[in-house]
């Protein structure tokens, strides 16, 4: 199942904040296989669009959207102090990434390529 509403909610001081996490995850077609493998984390998912995911916890929520190719995009809100831990989910998948946080002014701050 793709769709779960039994994890954590986005914390209310994060729900206002800016996007300011964007990835790659590399050789992985199917969204709703990387939505199932947060669902069973812990999140909460719900479908965002006709082939795209948003996943959440407290401390972060994702679009988990296809692309052209063999590649999904990520892109969402988290809290900067987890950004290396939404690395460690994401590495458990067992696929190559990229992670990029971003600071208030859109600069890079972090980056974690896997």
């Amino acid at each position: 199942m793709d769709i779960s509403d039994d994890g954590q909610k986005l914390d209310p001081e994060w729900v206002e904040a800016g996007n300011n996490v964007c990835g790659v995850l590399r050789g992985c077609r199917d969204a709703s296989a990387v939505t199932r493998h947060f669902v069973r984390k812990g999140w909460s998912s719900r479908s965002s669009s006709w082939h795209g995911f948003e996943v959440e916890n407290s401390w972060c929520r994702l679009e988990v959207e296809p692309i052209e190719g063999p590649d999904i995009l990520l892109n969402g809100v988290v809290n900067p102090q987890r950004f290396d831990e939404l690395g460690g989910v994401l590495h458990r998948l067992g696929l190559s990434f990229s992670l990029e946080l971003y600071g208030g002014d859109d600069t890079l701050v972090r980056e974690i390529q896997v």
